[in-house]
């Protein structure tokens, strides 16, 4: 996934929703003890400068248009690593009114916005500890490589119609992100 870097990766942490549990883990990851910046990772304030973007949280209603702004603005080739339970797969507030979901979800939008996927790691834990990220952005990098099998066994899932007031604010978040057109 990750042999396009050359370079030192610079990484731009998102937050779109979180108890800021995962946050606090995100920034263990550069604190001294664990000191991810002595491999070659640095925190950045713009996504304008990442390569890799550390997402943390559901996808709120309220912050979709910025998720979406953020991720368009990280250069090509670019990486994403789910960080927590909640960006995995929407957490303990999947079905929340205000919670999109989490990173799946999201990639749904981005596939009706004719935004491609990015290649994406995730990292499970409520919070996951500081190391298990480290792992991630490392794998998301391409210095370490995947100690879990690849294919993984996904339950089928009887789909579920979503209210019409969800759809509605759904269609809204995505017409305000491409500025009014329909």
């Amino acid at each position: 996934m990750g042999t396009w870097f050359r370079r030192s990766t610079w990484v731009f942490h998102l937050n779109s929703g979180s108890c800021n549990g995962c946050d606090i883990e995100v920034l263990n990851m550069f604190a001294p003890t664990q000191d991810v910046e002595r491999l070659g990772v640095k925190l950045v304030g713009s996504p304008l400068h990442a390569d890799v973007i550390v997402f943390t949280g559901p996808v709120t209603f309220q912050a979709l248009p910025y998720v979406i702004e953020a991720l368009k603005a990280v250069p090509n080739p670019k990486a994403v690593v789910a960080c927590g339970s909640c960006a995995c797969g929407g957490g303990i507030w999947h079905d929340s009114y205000n919670v999109v979901g989490g990173i799946n979800a999201l990639y749904e939008i981005l596939d009706a916005l004719g935004i491609p996927r990015p290649p994406t790691v995730y990292v499970p834990g409520c919070p996951p500890k500081p190391e298990a990220m480290m792992y991630g952005v490392l794998l998301a990098r391409g210095m370490v490589g995947q100690r879990q099998r690849r294919e993984v066994y996904v339950e089928e899932v009887k789909e579920v119609e979503a209210p019409q007031d969800v759809r509605e604010v759904v269609a809204k978040a995505v017409k305000a992100f491409r500025g009014g057109e329909a």
